[in-house]
C-alpha cells in the first residue's frame, strides 16, 4: 500500500521489522474459514491486485462456504462511480440482509 502511515502506526513500525509479520495475514488461517463472504474488488486498485479476491473467493467455492465475488472492471480502492455505487450498496444490502436477518421462531416453524 502506499499508505505507509497508518500500516506502520498499527503494527509498530515497517513489516521487516517485526517480529512475526504474517501473524495477522488472514490467508494463513484459510483453512479455518466458516463465514459466509462477500468479495468486493476493483481491477483498477494499485493497493490491492483484484487477484487477492479471486483466490481466497475461490477457496471458499471449493469448500462450499456461501461466497460470491464482486469485480469492478473500471474502480480502484473505492466504489466511485454512480451506477457501481448503486450496484455496489444492492449488493450489499442483498448480502447482509441474507446473512444476518434473525429469523422469528413462527417462521422457523413454517420451514
Amino acid at each position: 500500500t502506499e499508505e505507509l502511515w497508518f500500516d506502520q502506526w498499527d503494527h509498530n513500525g515497517p513489516w521487516w521489522k517485526r517480529a512475526d509479520p504474517e501473524k495477522w495475514n488472514p490467508i494463513n488461517k484459510i483453512e479455518n474459514w466458516r463465514t459466509p463472504t462477500l468479495f468486493v474488488h476493483g481491477e483498477k486498485d494499485f493497493r490491492i491486485p483484484y487477484t487477492q479476491s479471486i483466490m481466497p473467493f475461490t477457496y471458499a467455492q471449493e469448500m462450499g462456504i456461501p461466497s460470491k465475488l464482486l469485480i469492478f472492471p473500471d474502480e480502484n480502492h473505492w466504489v466511485l462511480k454512480g451506477k457501481n455505487s448503486v450496484q455496489w450498496h444492492r449488493n450489499i444490502f442483498d448480502w447482509m440482509a441474507k446473512w444476518t436477518s434473525v429469523e422469528t421462531e413462527s417462521e422457523s416453524k413454517a420451514k
